[in-house]
């Protein structure tokens, strides 16, 4: 496939082949969040956002697999160095008693593994002072050892802050600090003390204008500071172990806070001495246009949940939050999985060497204008910071109806919140390729409307 040249092509969707495949795979599965009926076909032409399913139909993916592709398929900045490494197994190390080098000198392997990512993102940390990472298999367990390590250092703590909307992982601590869709908590138990604050929706708003319920009057107090009131509030903020957000809500609708949330939050943290946690699972490492999300804001997170992008589970934080003791955290998988970690490694490389936080900035921006220029009556609005771009309908059924006419179209999409698409091409997009996705885009909604 020539990326240069490629466009869409779309004979039926899904054909033949991919409900062969798709009756094969759900014949085992259980049951859990499908999509699209779409099968890759990994034997096929694919690089960058285009790829190929198993009846030859090409598709433009602006999914970059929620965030988890950053730089799309096959692409050559991750692919040639992965060409070079011969296989070898066990490709994932147990314990933390295990390390795994090339041979070579630290700082010189050709091949970066687990101590090579870590030390990328010490170094992507360091404005935030931290020093010191722990490694696991996914997102959930970044943000579940995030909590811990904040229960932990807290000294005994009992409150957790978080914020309504919020989506944070699939496993029972982070479950409990879900506020979007009822569906991921119902029925399953929660860890205790768990409190829930209304997150800013509008990206513009203040103290005196907010309608988002944070500031719920022209006081100018918001409902945290209220809350964590010593002498007021109905929790101590002694008591209070962490306040984790997404600097932008993904799952919850892809919502951008203000400047004012932000400062408040920060404001609040350091007042009070709380460890606030950062889960930039889908904003971080470069989707934004900076490295991570926390960086357009105030606050100073003192931990960092990471992942996605990484292809592991990463918490970042400082050396003094982490325990002392060991096996207070541990995993069979903590010492890394070597080719993730080499394509997690590669990754943050390939986007400090080809500027691609800049692209992102200029290809999200392009994409935004497009959209607006193209007036269209069921979009209400076109928001979005570098590459993790939203659009929001009138209604949730147009939302579904437009999702499903870009497929048809050949551009694969994501819904999140009540009625937003979210777009998210890789980081190294480019114009053709924005001006192409833009367009096939308009003409989904135009239908639709």
């Amino acid at each position: 496939m020539n990326r240069e040249t490629a466009t869409p092509r779309v004979d039926t969707l899904p054909g033949e082949k991919a409900r062969e495949w798709v009756d094969y795979h759900r014949s085992n599965a259980a049951p859990s969040t499908y999509v699209y009926d779409f099968v890759w076909d990994i034997s096929a032409g694919a690089e960058g956002p285009f790829c190929t399913d198993v009846d030859g139909n090409v598709l433009l993916d602006f999914t970059s697999h929620v965030a988890a592709a950053p730089l799309g398929y096959n692409n050559p900045k991750i692919l040639d160095r992965l060409r070079e490494f011969d296989l070898v197994d066990p490709l994932k190390i147990a314990g933390q008693d295990f390390y795994v080098s090339d041979g070579q000198r630290p700082g010189e392997e050709r091949f970066p593994g687990p101590a090579g990512l870590m030390d990328r993102l010490v170094e992507a940390t360091e404005h935030y002072g931290m020093d010191t990472v722990f490694l696991s298999n996914s997102g959930a367990e970044a943000v579940e050892n995030a909590i811990k390590i904040a229960y932990d250092e807290s000294g005994g703590a009992k409150y957790g802050v978080t914020f309504e909307g919020a989506f944070h992982g699939r496993t029972l601590g982070a479950l409990s600090l879900n506020r979007s869709k009822p569906v991921y908590r119902r029925d399953f138990p929660e860890i205790a003390g768990i409190v829930d604050i209304p997150y800013c929706d509008s990206r513009t708003c203040s103290a005196d204008t907010c309608d988002c319920g944070f500031f719920p009057d022209d006081s100018g107090a918001s409902r945290l500071r209220r809350k964590l009131d010593p002498d007021r509030g109905n929790v101590h903020p002694d008591d209070v172990a962490f306040v984790v957000l997404e600097p932008i809500q993904g799952e919850g609708g892809y919502r951008i806070p203000s400047e004012a949330f932000m400062d408040e939050v920060a404001s609040l943290c350091q007042e009070h001495d709380i460890t606030l946690i950062a889960d930039e699972i889908q904003t971080g490492v470069g989707r934004t246009g900076k490295m991570w999300g926390s960086d357009h804001y105030a606050i100073e997170p003192d931990v960092i949940s990471s992942a996605k992008a990484l292809r592991v589970g990463a918490t970042v934080s400082r050396r003094d939050v982490f325990p002392e003791e060991k096996a207070r955290i541990s995993s069979t998988w903590g010492a890394g999985d070597i080719i993730s970690s080499l394509q997690g490694a590669l990754t943050i490389d390939a986007i400090r060497d080809y500027d691609l936080m800049d692209n992102a900035v200029e290809r999200g921006r392009q994409f935004q204008e497009s959209v607006r220029d193209a007036d269209l009556a069921p979009v209400t609005d076109v928001r979005g910071k570098g590459l993790l771009l939203a659009v929001q309908f009138d209604s949730k059924e147009r939302r579904n109806d437009v999702q499903e006419a870009c497929l048809q179209k050949g551009l694969l999409t994501l819904a999140c919140g009540y009625d937003v698409i979210r777009i998210l091409p890789p980081l190294d997009v480019t114009e053709r390729e924005i001006e192409l996705g833009a367009s096939l885009f308009s003409e989904a909604v135009e239908e639709c409307a």
